[in-house]
């Protein structure tokens, strides 16, 4: 555990540092109705920095950072002049646009220069295990300034957000306070998105303000939830990741979906039971009709395509253990028991040699050459 504190605690002080301002910056693209915004300026920001990177810049230096952020600009400069009462195209296609060209126009960037696919990945899933504390300061420092700036205008940009018309009808100078939120907006995303990635700043963005939205209405109580969900995934997807030798960026956005998975099945699950209560077993019928759906499905795919893997045959069989011997002879029994004895010890053989491996990547064990190539 002490290793794992020590590798680890600069990358959740990373995460924390993201759920701050993310999440407040969420509820506004949620409110906004804007979802892919970030994904937009974060593919923009890439492509500022895969264009540094071509011109012989490293990912992580100053230039291809003020390349990223000169990009975004313009972005954020789009964005707030194509939002329009009344537009021939939603400001959400023009999103989906800029970030589609974006991202093409990256591809073609990198396909000129060397380790192109490395590249893209850094991109995508970032490299915040490898994150500084003295990044990570820096970066405290920069989303405190941009906290202090939409706390001080708080109240238009907030306006603007949640009640457009209200805006309008005070004659707000959207064009401007939009243009304000779209650029310290880039300026966030283009300052995470060179530790975190595209995914994983996407992912503190909308996950934790979207359940923020499921649970309440309140503005206030939108950003304490979001922010101690951000708390919480943090935690149990660097530990996860940690545990089971994954890729952080990966791990973490996997873990925010499967707490979001859950999130909306308890919702569902609580007004099921609300129906129930109210209506009876007839609250039931759609679930009931789902069920048999779903069973027909399963029964149509056996018969079409008998040959093909069917998983809720393993399902069932783990569910009832005894319909995966019922239809074997004795003989077959005692060579499935035998098997799956021999399948336990070779399993448990394997993950000591897993543990082995990682304590020699941490540098916690050493191992003479002839025991390395046996382990590899």
């Amino acid at each position: 555990m002490e290793l794992a504190l020590e590798f680890l605690w600069v990358p959740f002080l990373a995460c924390l540092v993201l759920t701050g301002i993310h999440v407040y910056l969420g509820l506004h693209v949620l409110a906004r109705g804007v979802i892919f915004v970030d994904l937009a300026l974060a593919q923009v920001a890439a492509l500022g920095i895969t264009v540094a990177f071509l011109a012989g810049h490293p990912i992580q230096s100053d230039a291809a950072y003020w390349y990223a952020l000169s990009f975004t600009v313009g972005g954020a400069l789009l964005f707030s002049v194509s939002r329009m009462r009344r537009a021939a195209i939603p400001q959400e296609a023009i999103i989906g646009i800029v970030y589609a060209v974006s991202a093409a126009a990256a591809v073609l960037v990198v396909d000129r220069a060397p380790q192109g696919s490395e590249h893209i990945k850094q991109l995508l899933v970032g490299s915040i295990l490898t994150v500084t504390p003295k990044e990570v300061g820096a970066l405290a420092i920069l989303y405190a300034v941009v906290g202090a700036i939409h706390w001080a205008v708080r109240r238009p940009v907030l306006q603007i957000s949640f009640d457009p018309e209200a805006a309008l009808r005070e004659e707000r100078w959207i064009r401007w306070w939009d243009f304000l939120f779209y650029a310290s907006f880039g300026f966030v995303v283009t300052s995470s998105v060179r530790i975190a990635g595209v995914l994983l700043v996407f992912s503190y963005l909308i996950v934790p303000a979207a359940v923020g939205a499921l649970l309440t209405r309140s503005v206030a109580g939108r950003l304490l939830l979001g922010w101690g969900f951000g708390f919480l995934v943090s935690v149990v997807g660097l530990t996860a990741s940690y545990l089971w030798d994954l890729p952080t960026g990966a791990a973490v956005v996997t873990t925010f979906g499967a707490f979001l998975g859950a999130v909306a099945l308890g919702i569902g699950t609580r007004a099921l039971i609300r129906q129930v209560r109210t209506r009876g077993v007839k609250a039931l019928a759609g679930v009931a009709m789902v069920g048999c759906v779903l069973v027909a499905l399963a029964g149509g795919l056996l018969l079409l395509f008998p040959r093909m893997d069917h998983h809720w045959f393993n399902w069932l069989e783990e569910a009832a253990p005894a319909v995966e011997l019922a239809f074997l002879t004795p003989r077959e029994r005692d060579t499935y028991w035998e098997s799956r004895e021999a399948i336990g010890r070779g399993q448990a053989e394997l993950q000591r040699l897993r543990g082995i491996q990682q304590e020699v990547q941490w540098g916690t064990r050493q191992m003479g050459q002839e025991q390395q190539e046996r382990l590899r």
